[in-house]
Formats: C-alpha cells, structure tokens, sequence
C-alpha cells in the first residue's frame, strides 16, 4: 500500500445511471418513478441547437417540482466549446435548490476543463450560499481525454466517477463502428492453421483497453468507473454481455438510455446473494481469527489473504447500501 491515501469520492449507488431528454418534460415524472440509481438530465446530445434554451428552463422546474425520490439526480451540461455550458451552471445553480446532486461534464479534454467548470460552480455557490456542494461526472469520449485522463481524474475534489463515453469516442479515434457500445464482426481473431482442423474466428471486445483504462484512472483517484451507453435498446442480451464484461473490469455501473435497461443495469451490477453470503463468511472468519489471537485467517481450509478480506469488505458494504436503498 501506498503511503498516500487515496480519498475516495462520496459513496452512491451508480449501479445505474438512466438518461432523460432535457426537451421532454413528459418523462422526467416516469424517470423520478424508475429503479435507477442516478437519473440524467441531458442539456447535451439528446436537444436539439434550437431547444436548448428551452430544455435548460425545462430541467430547472423539474428540480424545483418534480419528486425524485432518495435517487441522485445529475444534469449534463453543454460542452465548453459552445455558448451554452456557461448558462447552463449558472441557472442550474441560481435558480434550483440543493435537490441537484452532480454536474455531468461531456467531452472532458484535460484537467483545466474541469478547473474552469469548479471556478463557475464555486462562484455561484458562494454567491448564493448554497451548502450543499455539487459533484462533479465527467465523461471521457475524445481521444484527447484518454490520452490525459489521469490528470483529469485528479483536477477537482468535486469529481465522483468516470463515465465512457462510447459513440464520440469512436468518432474521435475514428473507429471502424456506427453502432454504439457493441462489438464488430471485423474486430476478431483467426485460429492457428493446423493440419486437418478448419479454423475458426473468434470476436474481440473492441472497447477493452478503452475501459481498462478509465477503470484504472478512476480507481486511482478514488473515483467510480461507469460504464456508456449501449444503443440497441431492442437487444438485452447484447446489454448483459457489454455490462457484464465492463463489471468484470472493474466499472460500478452502465448507462440506461432506455427504462427496459435500468433493470438490467440494477441486476448486473448488485452482487449474487451466494457471493454475499461468502463475503459475509470471510469477514466473520476474521473477527474470530481477530478475537482468538490468530495470526492468520483461514476458511474451509484455506488462508484468506488480504486482499480476499478486502474484496469481501467492498462486496458487504456494497450489498448494505442497495438494501438501505431499497428500504
């Protein structure tokens, strides 16, 4: 272990994360009434140039009057290459009670774009004595913030997670792919040829060092990895298999851009009862290893090492704070 200490961003539930039109007011009722862990007001790709304005006074009145529940609530801010993202913060932050949890920043280049973010939030928060602070999504989706994304992580106390932005990411490192989040039948490998055998083609996940890496620069920050959308709403099995690769990595959760996807975001990322139950045996193992004096910890016959305690650690807690919100 390090001897420094990595402060870890505040503990939500991000197992999901359901993103709504800034533009259609209709739905922000059936968002607040959904099993989503975050809901996502978007002010960015989902609104048209000539509704924005619109959209921005929309968003305000449902965090003025909508009930949204015990979930956190964020907005996606516009870009700091338009004329909008300025606006957006200051009557977000003016004008709306501490009902908004985080600030969703799109298309993060380099840490000063999250500096000049902080230094208008922070204005308008101690301008308007607001005590509830406002943290800080950032979304990684251009080449430019990979390549920086470390010190991106590490620009602002207000971060809390790191998302993945997956379409623009493609665009910007412009990658063989119009579908969003899926694989590619070109993305693959061929068997050895050996005598007598047919060889066979294997597909590849095209976004897995893209996710490994945001995995690493978040969690080296003590920030939450999320995994981006995946478009084809009609396709859950799709959904399951990107989400389940992307929670092996290390990613606490996936977007929704679809209510059919919340659930399966909620499943994929909450922890088995059989798993658990096995971390709940691991911690037990070693209060009473700690209670009798022993030097090691050991369960069914085997040593348990810390690490092992450690993972049953995040897993119990983790388990804890979906029952806490469930109840």
């Amino acid at each position: 272990m390090s001897f420094r200490i990595v402060e870890q961003a505040t503990a939500r539930l991000n197992r999901s994360e359901l993103s709504v039109p800034g533009s259609r007011p209709e739905l922000f009722e059936k968002a607040a009434r959904s099993a989503a862990d975050i809901v996502v007001l978007d002010l960015e790709d989902a609104v048209a140039p000539d509704d924005k304005d619109q959209a921005r006074r929309h968003v305000v009145s449902a965090l003025n009057d909508v009930d949204w529940g015990d979930r956190a609530v964020s907005v996606r801010v516009n870009g700091l290459d338009t004329g909008y993202m300025y606006r957006d913060v200051i009557d977000l932050l003016e004008q709306t009670g501490d009902r908004l949890d985080l600030v969703m920043i799109p298309k993060v280049g380099n840490a000063s774009d999250v500096y000049a973010v902080d230094v208008l939030v922070s204005q308008v928060e101690q301008a308007k004595g607001r005590t509830k602070p406002v943290g800080f999504e950032l979304i990684i989706e251009t080449a430019q913030g990979m390549a920086n994304v470390d010190e991106i992580a590490a620009a602002s106390p207000r971060n809390e997670s790191l998302h993945f932005g997956v379409a623009d990411y493609a665009a910007s490192t412009r990658a063989r792919t119009t579908s969003i989040g899926g694989p590619h039948p070109d993305y693959g490998v061929l068997t050895d040829l050996l005598e007598g055998e047919e060889r066979a083609y294997h597909w590849g996940d095209m976004w897995h060092y893209a996710i490994s890496r945001l995995v690493v620069a978040a969690r080296a920050a003590g920030l939450r990895p999320i995994d981006g959308p995946f478009g084809d709403f009609s396709d859950p099995h799709g959904y399951r298999a990107q989400g389940n690769r992307s929670g092996v990595l290390g990613c606490e959760g996936k977007w929704a851009i679809h209510p059919s996807q919340v659930p399966l975001a909620n499943e994929l990322f909450s922890p088995s009862e059989q798993d658990v139950a096995q971390g709940r045996r691991i911690l037990e193992a070693m209060h009473k290893a700690q209670r009798e004096g022993a030097g090691a910890v050991a369960l069914d016959g085997r040593m348990i090492d810390i690490a092992s305690i450690k993972q049953a650690e995040n897993l119990v807690r983790k388990a804890d704070q979906i029952r806490g919100s469930a109840g």
